[in-house]
C-alpha cells in the first residue's frame, strides 16, 4: 500500500536517488537478466504494458530517441521515453510526453514497488549474488511508471550493449541501432563486430530492425541476427537515408528518402550531419512502427514533430559573447561527428576547449581525436573534471593530453570546472577578431555541471 500525502515524508526524489546510488553504480552493470525478469514477474509484467521501440548503438541514441518521441507525439500518441544518463535531475530519464516524470509520480511509484525490489534483493543475496544495481532498479521504476500512466508506446534506450542490458526484458516491436563504434571495450569487446553482436541482442523474433549505416562487419552481424530472428530489416544507405541537407536558421533543412515516402525540406532544429542521420533513422523507425514500413507519413505532421525536437547538451549554445557550446560527445566517434558540425555551423576563428573525461573511457584516444579534428582552430585546451568520482583527475588528463600530441604551452589544468570556464572565456575573449568560442565536451557529467553553472534550463523540453 502506498503512503498517503499526509504521511508521505519517507521518500523524496532526493532520497529515492540516494537509495539508487547506494546500489552498484551505473558503470558496474551486471551481465545478467534473471533478476529483471523476476522483478517483472512479481510486478505483473509492466514491461509488456505498451509496445516498445528499443534503441541501441554507440552514438546518437538519446538524440534519436528524443526525435522519435516528438514524432510519435505529433501523431497523437502518449509516449514514455527512457534514456540515460541525466543532465540535471534523475527524473529526466523517465519522460512522459516529452517532460520529465513529475516528482510526485516518481516518488509514489518507487514507494509502491520498493517492497518488491527488496524481495528480489533478498533472493539474490541468498544465492550469493549482488542485489539489484542502480540501473536495474531505475529501469524497473521506468517500466512501472509507464504502466501506471499508461502510455501508448515506450521509446526505450539501452544502458549498455543489448543482450544483457536491463532494458532487454522488453520485446521491442521495432529495434533501432544507431552508429556502432568502439566504446566500453572492457565490457563489450574490442572489435566492432563484437560490439554489434551485443547490440543485436535487442532484435526479437518477428521484430523490425532499423539500422543506421554501419561498418560492413557490424552491418553483417546485424543482418545475420535479423534473419535468425525472422525480423524485417532496413539499413540507412540502402533502403533509406538523408538525400540532402543545408544549413537553416537554428538548425538545418533536410530531405529524407525513407521506407515509404520521400519527405522534402524538413526543418530539424539540431546541428550537424550526424543529427540529420539520427532524424532519418527516427523517421524510418516511425514508419516501421506505424505502418510496418509501408505507409507514407503525413509530411505536415512530420514537420510539426521535428520542429519541436530538442536535445540538451548536444551542440547546445548556452551563452554568447563569447559563444559557449556544450556537447556531450564522450568517445572518438562522437568527437569526430561533433567537430564536423562545429566547423560547419559556428564559423569560429579560434576555439578554446574545456575537456573532462570519465575513467572508463579511452581518454587519450578522445584527446587525439580532438587534436586531429580541430587542428589549428584550437590553441588553448583546459583539462578539468566533474564532481563525479569516476572523473579522471585534471592533472592526469593533462598528461594524457601531452601524449595525444597537444603542446604543453597550450594546456591548462584545473580541478574546478568554474575556474575552467572562467579561464576559457578569458582566452576566447582575447581573440583579436572576436571570432573565438568555447566548447565544453568529453563527458555527460562535465556538460551537465557546466549547464548548471551557466544557468541553462533543466534537461527536459
Amino acid at each position: 500500500m502506498s503512503r498517503t500525502p499526509e504521511n508521505h515524508d519517507a521518500f523524496s526524489v532526493e532520497s529515492v536517488y540516494a537509495d539508487l546510488l547506494s546500489r552498484a553504480p551505473e558503470n558496474k552493470m551486471e551481465p545478467r537478466m534473471e533478476p529483471m525478469f523476476r522483478a517483472m514477474e512479481i510486478l505483473g509484467e509492466p514491461n509488456k504494458a505498451a509496445p516498445v521501440i528499443h534503441l541501441t548503438g554507440t552514438n546518437g541514441k538519446t538524440s534519436t530517441a528524443r526525435i522519435l518521441e516528438s514524432l510519435l507525439m505529433a501523431h497523437d500518441l502518449r509516449v514514455g521515453r527512457y534514456t540515460s544518463p541525466h543532465l540535471a535531475k534523475v527524473t529526466e530519464r523517465i519522460a512522459l510526453n516529452g517532460e520529465p516524470v513529475s516528482d510526485e509520480t516518481f516518488v509514489r511509484i518507487w514507494d509502491e514497488i520498493r517492497p518488491y525490489l527488496l524481495m528480489v534483493d533478498a533472493e539474490l543475496e541468498e544465492r550469493g549474488e549482488n542485489r539489484l544495481t542502480y540501473f536495474e532498479a531505475l529501469t524497473i521504476l521506468g517500466f512501472a511508471i509507464f504502466a501506471d500512466e499508461p502510455v501508448d508506446v515506450v521509446v526505450l534506450e539501452v544502458g549498455l550493449g543489448g543482450v544483457t542490458d536491463a532494458t532487454n526484458v522488453a520485446d521491442g516491436q521495432v529495434a533501432v541501432v544507431t552508429p556502432i563504434s568502439l566504446d566500453h571495450t572492457d565490457l563489450l569487446g574490442d572489435r566492432v563486430e563484437d560490439i554489434a553482436q551485443e547490440k543485436a541482442g535487442i532484435i526479437k523474433p518477428g521484430a523490425f530492425l532499423v539500422s543506421a549505416a554501419q561498418e560492413p562487419s557490424a552491418a553483417q552481424v546485424l543482418l545475420d541476427s535479423a534473419r535468425e530472428q525472422g525480423a524485417e530489416f532496413r539499413f540507412e544507405g540502402v533502403e533509406f537515408g538523408v538525400e540532402s541537407r543545408r544549413l537553416g536558421v537554428g538548425g538545418q533543412q533536410i530531405t529524407v528518402r525513407s521506407l515509404a515516402g520521400r519527405y522534402e525540406d524538413l526543418l530539424l532544429p539540431l546541428h550537424g550531419a550526424h543529427q540529420a542521420q539520427n532524424a532519418a533513422v527516427a523517421i524510418a523507425a516511425l514508419e516501421a512502427f506505424i505502418g510496418g514500413g509501408d505507409k507514407e507519413l503525413d509530411v505536415e505532421i512530420l514537420k510539426a514533430g521535428l520542429e519541436k525536437v530538442t536535445s540538451p547538451g548536444r551542440l547546445e549554445v548556452v551563452r554568447t559573447s563569447p559563444t559557449i557550446v556544450l556537447d556531450a560527445a564522450h568517445n572518438p566517434g562522437g568527437m569526430r561527428a561533433s567537430a564536423e558540425a562545429v566547423k560547419e555551423v559556428f564559423g569560429f576563428s579560434r576555439l578554446v576547449l574545456v575537456v573532462g573525461v570519465l575513467a572508463e573511457k579511452d581518454a587519450e584516444a578522445i584527446l587525439t581525436e580532438l587534436r586531429e579534428a580541430y587542428g589549428d582552430l584550437v590553441e588553448d585546451v583546459c583539462l578539468t573534471q566533474s564532481t563525479s568520482p569516476r572523473a579522471i583527475p585534471a592533472g592526469e588528463l593533462g598528461q594524457l593530453a601531452l601524449g595525444a600530441g597537444f603542446a604543453d604551452e597550450d594546456l591548462y589544468a584545473t580541478e574546478k570546472l568554474d575556474d575552467a570556464l572562467e579561464w576559457a572565456v578569458g582566452r576566447a575573449d582575447a581573440t583579436e577578431d572576436f571570432g573565438g568560442g568555447v566548447l565544453v565536451t568529453g563527458s555527460v557529467t562535465v556538460v551537465a555541471e557546466a549547464r548548471t553553472l551557466l544557468g541553462a534550463q533543466e534537461g527536459g523540453r
